[in-house]
């Protein structure tokens, strides 16, 4: 840009602001874009009854991060939580493993849709394709 004496090395009022730059006074208002948040009742997926669902517990879930909603009221979540502290028992299911075809007890409950393996093949096919999941 070009100055000139007369106007104390300042660059004309007019002047071009440059590439990347905005020739308004200040910088452009962000969007400040916020969740409005309402009471929900869900139910616990453990006793069957309803429970509230907050709109505070909402935002809250929100700032985290989390992304699914309680399945729990909080009583229920409370044993849950005790019972994973405390070092209860889990509950293991027979499942019959789908490379050997012997009989494996799992801490989860088998679906149709995925290979379940004992602990001896679950091994092997995990060093085989250690970055993808283990396909039949």
């Amino acid at each position: 840009m070009a100055t000139d004496a007369t106007d104390g090395g300042r660059a004309p009022a007019h002047a071009d602001p440059g590439p990347g730059r905005n020739a308004t006074a200040g910088p452009a208002p962000r969007e400040v874009q916020e969740r409005v948040y309402q009471d929900r009742t869900l139910t616990c997926r453990e006793c069957g009854d309803s429970f509230l669902f907050s709109a505070g517990e909402q935002a809250f879930f929100a700032s985290k991060g989390l992304q699914n909603d309680p399945q729990r009221c909080a009583s229920c979540r409370a044993v849950a939580k005790q019972n994973r502290t405390a070092g209860a028992a889990r509950e293991y299911h027979a499942a019959v493993c789908a490379r050997c075809g012997q009989q494996a007890m799992v801490p989860f409950a088998p679906r149709n849709d995925r290979p379940v393996y004992c602990s001896s093949c679950f091994d092997v096919v995990r060093t085989a394709t250690p970055s993808a999941p283990a396909a039949v």
